[in-house]
């Protein structure tokens, strides 16, 4: 995320000359770059051939091949030669820019007299005439070129022949051009760091999921796999890495006189353009012992490796792929696992095959600074990246509109290869509070969409950015991990060993996991209601989940779509009219029972009808995607037994109880008042689960009504619940001078302080201004535990001004580890002081200030404080356009919208978010889902303000 033939240095070198003579025609271009950029870069959304009228294109009925954004079925590509030379200091016009040259060698499948290849934001040396040349390979004659453009809107290179390429004949096409090597984070781009004040440039890639374009002319999409033989051109004092083993580097001399190391790779294995990676940079690295199996090299800034922030990940990644191989029953399929921590990048990480690059705080970790949490992140993230090198890589996909098995199934599987390399930390009860509780809710509005949809449905670029979202990740891990539940982890795990054996270094549809999951289900004599297809094709053809409603005085369990909003209307169709097959677990008096299967819309269970003192829980562990409502006998009973005797029930199920009653109340489906009675047992509770839940949940009353007269007895409330807890860990900590043993009291720990100070428990707010006062007076000795770092700082920052949000930037900007300059940049965002926020808001658009990774959280964290959020609302309507075409590589739209307007509740909202889907609807792209998420959720948030007001200012009252 490859073995093949070796060339010698000898040959290596000889074709290096070759590519420099080509490459100083190319370098020459760069002189009128800046120009030409404007004409392909910025070109206006138009067709046109050489020598004809443009006229704008009508995207609605596209009559020609280059007007479609998916490529023909006539050429298949066989292997890539791509040499390219970055260059790591600006040119004379102040442009850091690449050159290089390509050929990639085609079989012809279809006789076709056009060549369409995909290529993004590039200018072409021109041969006589045309941007390419053909030729013939193994004895095919190759026909002429009649004409050659650039098809701007689908991102083509447009060959006209004059006479047709014939099937089964095969072909090579070669290509020399320019590039910008920006810093939009995208392609082959640039990041930059200082070191002790001396700027450094990488040059880095990301690829996924169209932007292989963008570095060099190429067939772009999954189901196009080739080899790759990739050649870099880079300065003394640097070393280039790319997904295969590399030969040795050759020293050469440009015909521009510059003294250069030329590095070539042995060719890949065959797959996807989306998972190609090269990088510059001047990195070091920590690496496995050399007579390891596999090589195994942690690459970051010269700095963290000597400080041993890539220990941790170095010593987890080689267990981590051992369970793989184990899980899969495959072993690795290359010879060395690069993981590389880069400055800027703008996702969490990429499963690049053979050189996985990482945000640095998805990689990095420094046990002094580093929370568990920060810890917990690496662990799951190297997983994650991990699992794609069989699942994603050696078997692929064929098209984005199945994104979704390759996302959701890596999600679902990091949690077990992270509990096999840290068996303590209970990660397969966290992933229900990290990835399945957020999904439900998302789930529940009528704009969510299936996981799976139709290949004609995803086109365009800005389709494919748009699914990578929370449906396609978390409720694919969670409908993956129900059906490995009901069929057990050992068959599903032989179903994919033989998949993967199948469809190996080829693409597959969701069909094909389904054939083979039947297969290991039908060896092992396992019964169930219907064939894996169809009980899956429920889960993931249409959208949204059932709340499976319980009645125990006579055993009648019935489904329903669950909505949040019980008044909106459903206008997406589906094939099984929102019902689904749904396994229900359940236990009865603390006692498991079996198996119940919902085939229908209603069925009865008589062995669910329970006498006056017994109860019930339905689905166990959550390992169902669903939600469960009761009789409101069962509700009492489970509401007693969480007062008297709560560890009676499991701890993941009691977080259920209180999160399905929440979203239950939102739904209208039982009173508001009787999900806040799911907290009461709170003052018992310890455990980190539940409470994580709660407070979740309770932050949806503070975003209602923290600007009204709840907030008041709310907050009485919520100080009564939380004091226990914080006295309990102030006893277990020794007065807070020891840190927990166990990974999730770490957390709830957290948990204790934050919402102390938040509801004012006596002590919480001198405890974290005292050690914020302590750091200020020694900068150079933090003595703040790393785990409570992020809330200390977000407290302090918010009860101080101007004086305690200048140390924290200085401490921001002068932070060498990640983690630790994430959990200040997410702290500043706490203060009150509106001219500070509105400061900061400003820093977020410029890079000198925040890296353009880090600026869309950073207005949702500003966002998210009370005083903030007007504030953050009003500065993207004003810089829309600006974070749109300045900042697409960067920025996460979709998260972005959800994050500002999370808070909205009045008709006044509603407005402004009406008028700004019309004033921007040319330019929303993947924020365009999002868009109407917060739409949908805003109206259901005013009807539920309200109807709930009034009787939630009065529970909260009378109990405090």
């Amino acid at each position: 995320m490859g073995k093949g033939f070796f060339i010698s240095k000898t040959v290596a070198a000889i074709c290096v000359v070759a590519a420099i003579g080509a490459a100083a025609t190319i370098i020459a271009l760069s002189v009128v770059y800046d120009q030409e950029k404007s004409k392909n870069l910025d070109a206006p959304v138009t067709t046109a051939e050489p020598g004809t009228t443009t006229q704008p294109t009508t995207p609605s009925t596209p009559k020609q091949p280059w007007q479609l954004y998916r490529l023909p079925d006539s050429l298949s590509p066989v292997s890539y030669n791509v040499t390219l030379r970055p260059q790591l200091k600006p040119n004379n016009d102040g442009l850091y820019i690449f050159s290089g040259h390509s050929t990639v060698v085609f079989t012809c499948v279809k006789e076709t007299d056009l060549i369409l290849i995909h290529s993004n934001k590039l200018n072409f040396t021109m041969f006589e005439g045309h941007h390419a040349v053909l030729r013939g390979v193994d004895g095919a004659s190759a026909p002429s070129l009649k004409t050659s453009w650039l098809e701007v809107p689908t991102q083509y290179l447009v060959i006209q022949l004059s006479s047709p390429l014939q099937a089964g004949s095969t072909y090579e096409l070669f290509t020399e051009f320019v590039g910008e090597l920006a810093n939009d984070l995208g392609g082959f781009y640039r990041s930059e760091y200082e070191d002790d004040g001396v700027k450094k440039v990488v040059a880095t890639t990301q690829m996924q999921a169209t932007d292989a374009r963008k570095a060099f002319p190429c067939f772009d999409e999954p189901a196009m796999k080739a080899v790759f033989h990739v050649t870099l051109i880079h300065p003394h004092e640097t070393v280039a890495l790319s997904n295969s083993m590399n030969y040795e580097p050759v020293n050469i001399t440009t015909s521009d006189g510059m003294d250069l190391i030329q590095t070539s790779f042995e060719p890949t294995e065959i797959m996807s353009t989306y998972l190609l990676a090269f990088i510059v940079c001047d990195f070091g690295y920590a690496r496995s012992d050399p007579g390891a199996e596999i090589l195994i090299r942690v690459w970051a800034r010269r700095k963290a490796i000597e400080e041993g922030q890539g220990d941790y990940a170095l010593e987890k990644t080689g267990p981590i792929l051992s369970f793989f191989e184990k899980y899969y029953n495959i072993s690795y399929p290359l010879q060395k696992s690069d993981q590389i921590a880069l400055p800027d990048f703008s996702a969490g990480a990429m499963e690049n095959w053979g050189l996985i690059t990482y945000r640095e705080t998805a990689l990095l970790y420094n046990p002094t600074v580093s929370s568990n949490g920060d810890k917990e992140r690496v662990a799951t993230t190297i997983s994650h990246e991990l699992a794609h090198m069989w699942f994603g890589n050696l078997v692929t996909t064929r098209w984005w509109n199945d994104l979704w098995l390759n996302e959701g199934f890596a999600t679902y599987v990091s949690y077990l290869g992270a509990n096999y390399a840290e068996p303590n930390w209970n990660m397969k009860e966290l992933i229900v509070l990290n990835e399945i509780f957020d999904v439900l809710a998302v789930d529940a509005l009528t704009s969510s969409h299936p996981l799976s949809s139709k290949e004609e449905d995803i086109m365009k670029p800005e389709d494919i950015n748009a699914l990578f979202d929370t449906i396609t990740y978390n409720k694919g891990a969670a409908v993956l991990r129900m059906l490995s539940s009901f069929i057990t982890e050992d068959v599903f795990s032989k179903g994919l060993h033989t998949y993967l054996e199948e469809f190996k270094y080829q693409n597959t549809v969701y069909q094909d996991l389904w054939k083979h999951l039947q297969m290991a289900v039908d060896e092992t004599g396992i019964r169930l209601p219907h064939s894996v297809e169809a009980i899956m094709n429920r889960w993931i053809l249409q959208m949204g989940f059932p709340v499976v409603t319980i009645d125990t005085k006579t055993g009648n369990v019935i489904q329903k779509h669950f909505l949040l909003d019980s008044n909106s209307v459903v206008n997406r169709p589906s094939d099984f009219n929102y019902e689904w097959f749904v396994p229900i677990t359940w236990i009865k008096n603390g006692v498991a029972e079996d198996q119940f299967w919902l085939l229908d819309k209603e069925a009865t269970n008589s062995n669910m009808t329970l006498g006056a003192d017994d109860w019930l829980v339905a689905n166990i562990d959550m390992n169902g995607f669903y939600r469960v409502n009761y009789d409101s006998g069962n509700w009492e009973r489970l509401l007693a037994k969480l007062g008297t005797q709560h560890k009676d029930i499991p701890v993941i199920n009691r977080a259920q109880i209180i999160d399905d009653a929440f979203n239950l109340a939102r739904a209208k489906m039982i009173d508001t008042t009787l999900a806040l009675r799911t907290t009461e047992f709170l003052k018992k509770e310890v455990e980190y689960i539940p409470w994580q839940t709660a407070v979740r949940n309770l932050d949806y009353f503070y975003l209602m009504f923290d600007r009204s007269e709840v907030y008041g007895p709310m907050q009485a409330y919520i100080n009564n619940q939380v004091t226990p807890l914080f006295k309990y860990f102030e006893t277990l900590t020794d007065h807070w001078t020891k840190i927990p043993d166990n990974h999730t009291d770490q957390y709830n720990q957290v948990i204790a302080i934050s919402w102390a100070c938040k509801t004012g428990v006596p002590g919480c707010k001198e405890l974290t201004t005292t050690w914020f006062k302590e750091w200020m007076q020694n900068p150079d000795n933090n003595r703040i535990s790393a785990n409570l770092r992020s809330t200390v700082y977000c407290n302090a920052i918010a009860e101080g001004g101007v004086v305690e949000w200048d140390f924290a930037w200085s401490m921001y900007k002068n932070a060498t580890i990640a983690s630790e300059a994430n959990k200040l940049l997410r702290a500043l965002s706490c203060t009150k002081e509106p001219w500070l926020l509105n400061r900061y808001l400003e820093y977020c658009l410029d890079p000198e200030m925040i890296r353009k990774q880090d600026a869309s959280a950073t207005i949702v964290y500003i966002a998210s404080n009370p005083v903030g959020q007007s504030l953050a609302w009003d500065f993207i309507r004003a810089k829309w356009d600006l974070i749109f075409n300045d900042y697409s590589g960067g920025f996460s739209f979709g998260r972005l919208i959800d994050g500002v307007t999370r808070r909205f509740s009045s008709e006044f909202e509603y407005k402004q978010l009406l008028q700004f889907k019309e004033d921007n609807t040319d330019q929303l792209g993947s924020a365009a889902p999002s868009l109407e998420q917060a739409l949908e959720r805003t109206k259901t948030n005013i009807d539920w303000v309200v109807l709930n007001k009034q009787p939630v200012l009065d529970w909260f009252t009378n109990l405090t």
